[in-house]
């Protein structure tokens, strides 16, 4: 510990003992907490007790009665665990202090022990000490363990989960066993306490009440997950019988949390490996649970790597069960076709699917959500039903629009319980997208495309369910298929694509601003996947797209502005862009899509469009768009001049990217060198660099990035930094552009950008030239700026010494200027 903390801690220590003192904040308590640990964890608890003996007052001190805070007697009780996680220090704390702390005698007594944050720090200081064999003895000794037990009934749902997992933790430590050797594998020859805690779970498991059998098996399911030696082989053989007998129960207790269990069982690679009737028990499970229960518990299985090939089948077969159902109960013939047949839709999941709206839409997004989980996975069971699922999605996203004609009496109830439910057609058409990732028949696809088609032309589809109709018809269009030799749509393609436009036309002119969002998202991710092809670019021509989106430029909601800058900056790379002509436009020709895209960026009161008009000229300028190849240091200077007055930092940043592309295009993309090459990194002939310097000189990139230099944002100041140390690197080996450092152009130079760093930027730099700024760059720190940059805004105030004068401030110990303002 430092000297400076050292003398501090004693006037802290006091305070904290303090009961008439002002509260301590929490989150200083837990800043002094991680310090301790991390001296711990260097060095010696017992050194640092009786180099400070401060601390073991504040601990003794605590066991006096008094109205102390609840938060500080919390506070030291985690303390000494943290201390007496080291067996020697727990030795000298373990005569009088631990037992009073820890043990009926100390707040378990006391009038205390009614604040969860008591009970809480109780835990995890236990939690901390149980380290070490010494721990395990003290543990039985003062009767900690019936305490933990009693806490997992506790009706703060933190305290209860930490009591469960120091249980786990302590049955872990005590099957470490002692220095001699580990525990036999027989549980007779367990250690007592870890007999008793088996002990403790078995007469849960017996019990009729379903919160203590949820604590057992909450337990062996941390158990499990965490633990993977061999006595956890045993643990499962002695209490598989008692888990079996739940299955037996009606109705089931604890079933998720059962569940939960087998799941931990089979993925514990000592038990899946082992015949310990895991796979029958696992089997038996899922006839017994509901279908909502059995569906998560399907879903674990056909995760598992290793599992008989059977019971993956039973599992994807109750998983099918509530869309087999929808099939049956909608089928025009006396059977519904496909994979599917084989999957009966039994009368359980029948009957969950048509008494109550709330269950059978619960359980149809389930099973979509866990099919659509299921589907890029690759232990997904083979061969995949797609035609089928093609179809159960398809009609389902029918029936919620009624579009549906059900023959059965089923159907008709199913469909009266589904018209209109927005939560099943998010979930429908998320699967749906998901699908197109594999082939389906194409009388089935034609059927997704008109479904898809429905849903975008609808009035009644909530903006919800348009983005994500939207999404989907993107997907299934990028897995259309293509004619052989070309890349172009197919014709089926193109004609989906003529009668979709007029659908988008419409949806851009939709008084609800998140359907126009949608629609110009859909229309920026089209034109950037097919802006190139033929058919594409003839149907979006012909529509009214192109003129809608500059219009949307102008929209009263700047999200919709935002995505308009993006759509109308891809359909301008494309050629899509054409500004309409005849008497019915007045003036278009004189107003181009830059000059609008700049007044954005000069006049919008939103950060997001003018952040889109940046990443769009980024884009140009890296793709040489015809609008910046006619004179692009005209264009480059135009926009860094009003990107370096925005006052949102990520229009700068990205101006700062902007000038990165254009630096790179004038002297080259940056050079990845090895250090073992035999050659160094070859420089640039002086006259090309003395031209594109001249060339960034003109542009005022170099004040442009001075000037973000300083900036009080530092992700834009670290960017500036990136960008000239790059500059400098490409321009290091040019001795025909040395400038003497005694320069008055440099010393000028030089003495603005102090003033810039102490904040007065209102002087311009004016006209550089190359050799001016070459030698400035030279000049200045930029490692050590960049260092400094990367350490955190706080780095000086997230010191021990700090967080201790703090502390005593809030107080009045110290005078009002000591402590740090952060």
């Amino acid at each position: 510990m430092d000297p400076e903390c050292s003398q501090l801690l004693p006037a802290l220590c006091a305070v904290l003992a303090d009961p008439r003192q002002p509260m301590v904040d929490d989150t200083c308590l837990e800043k002094l907490l991680d310090w301790f640990k991390t001296i711990t964890e260097a060095g010696s608890s017992l050194l640092l007790l009786q180099e400070n003996p401060c601390l073991v007052e504040l601990l003794c001190h605590v066991l006096k009665p008094q109205d102390l805070s609840s938060r500080v007697l919390s506070f030291s009780l985690r303390l000494t665990g943290v201390f007496a996680a080291q067996e020697d220090c727990f030795q000298y704390l373990q005569g009088e202090l631990l037992p009073r702390l820890f043990g009926e005698a100390g707040p378990l007594g006391g009038a205390a022990w009614t604040a969860p944050t008591v009970r809480s720090g109780w835990i995890q200081g236990l939690r901390s000490l149980a380290q070490h064999p010494s721990a395990l003895h003290f543990l039985a000794d003062c009767g900690a363990v019936d305490t933990i037990f009693s806490l997992q009934g506790d009706s703060s749902l933190f305290v209860a989960s930490a009591a469960g997992q120091l249980l786990v933790h302590i049955l872990s430590l005590s099957m470490r066993g002692p220095a001699e050797g580990p525990p036999g594998l027989q549980a007779d020859d367990w250690p007592p306490c870890a007999q008793k805690i088996v002990g403790h779970i078995e007469e849960s498991l017996r019990s009729t009440a379903t919160p203590q059998i949820t604590q057992a098996l909450n337990v062996l399911t941390t158990t499990f997950s965490h633990c993977h030696d061999p006595w956890t082989q045993v643990l499962w053989v002695q209490l598989h019988p008692l888990v079996a007998v739940l299955l037996q129960k009606d109705p089931m207790p604890a079933a998720h949390s059962l569940v939960d269990l087998l799941l931990s069982v089979a993925r514990s690679p000592g038990l899946s490996s082992s015949s310990c009737g895991l796979w029958e028990t696992l089997a038996q499970t899922l006839s017994h649970l509901s279908p909502t229960q059995a569906g998560l518990l399907a879903l674990g299985i056909l995760k598992l790597q290793d599992c008989p090939q059977a019971l993956r089948a039973q599992a994807f077969a109750v998983l099918l069960q509530p869309l087999a159902c929808v099939l049956q109960a909608t089928a025009q013939g006396p059977e519904p076709s496909g994979l599917l047949d084989s999957t009966a839709a039994d009368s359980v999941t029948a009957d969950m699917l048509l008494p109550s709206k709330a269950a059978c839409v619960g359980l149809l997004c389930q099973t979509l959500a866990h099919l659509e989980l299921l589907l890029p996975l690759p232990q997904r069971p083979c061969p995949w039903p797609q035609a089928p699922l093609l179809g159960a999605a398809v009609t389902l996203l029918q029936l919620c629009r009624g579009s549906g004609s059900p023959a059965s009496d089923a159907g008709r109830q199913l469909c009266a319980l589904l018209l209109g439910c927005v939560r099943v057609q998010r979930a429908a058409l998320d699967f749906l997208g998901t699908l197109s990732q594999e082939t389906g028949p194409p009388e089935l696809v034609t059927q997704v495309f008109a479904v898809l088609l429905e849903y975008l032309r609808s009035p009644d589809s909530s903006p919800t369910v348009l983005k994500k109709a939207f999404q989907a018809t993107f997907r299934w269009l990028l897995s259309s298929p293509r004619t052989p030799g070309c890349s172009d749509l197919d014709s089926h393609t193109l004609l989906f694509l003529r009668e979709l436009l007029p659908v988008l036309q419409k949806r851009l002119c939709s008084p609800c601003w998140e359907v126009r969002d949608s629609g110009l998202e859909f229309l920026t991710q089209m034109t950037r996947r097919w802006g190139g092809q033929a058919g594409f670019r003839h149907a979006l021509l012909a529509s009214e797209v192109p003129r809608l989106t500059e219009q949307l430029l102008r929209d009263p909601e700047s999200y919709v502005r935002a995505s308009s800058v993006t759509a109308m900056g891809q359909l301008s790379s494309q050629g899509l862009c054409v500004p309409p002509a005849g008497p019915e436009h007045p003036g278009s020709q004189q107003k181009s899509l830059l000059g609008e895209l700049l007044h954005i960026l000069s006049t919008d009161s939103e950060g997001f469009p003018r952040r889109a008009v940046m990443q769009v000229f980024t884009q140009w300028l890296r793709d040489s768009h015809a609008d910046v190849v006619g004179d692009t240091e005209q264009f480059v200077a135009g926009v860094l001049q009003v990107a370096g007055q925005d006052l949102d930092w990520e229009v700068r940043a990205q101006g700062l990217e902007l000038a990165l592309v254009f630096l790179e295009q004038m002297l080259g993309p940056p050079r990845s060198h090895c250090p073992y090459a035999v050659t160094p990194p070859v420089a640039a002939p002086a006259g090309p660099l003395t031209q594109a310097l001249q060339s960034l000189c003109r542009v005022r990139l170099f004040e442009f990035a001075f000037r973000a230099l300083f900036d009080c944002d530092r992700p834009v100041a670290q960017k500036s930094c990136d960008l000239l140390l790059l500059l400098r690197a490409k321009t290091a080996s040019s001795s025909s552009l040395q400038e003497p450092r005694s320069s008055p152009d440099v010393a000028s130079v030089e003495a603005a950008l102090q003033r810039w760093r102490a904040g007065d930027q209102a002087q311009p730099l004016g006209d550089l030239e190359p050799e001016v700024v070459l030698a400035v760059l030279r000049s200045m720190d930029l490692e050590g700026l960049r260092g400094a940059l990367a350490e955190s805004s706080d780095h000086v105030e997230k010191s021990p010494q700090s967080l201790l004068q703090d502390m005593l401030a809030t107080v009045g110990i110290l005078g009002e200027n000591e402590a740090d303002c952060y």
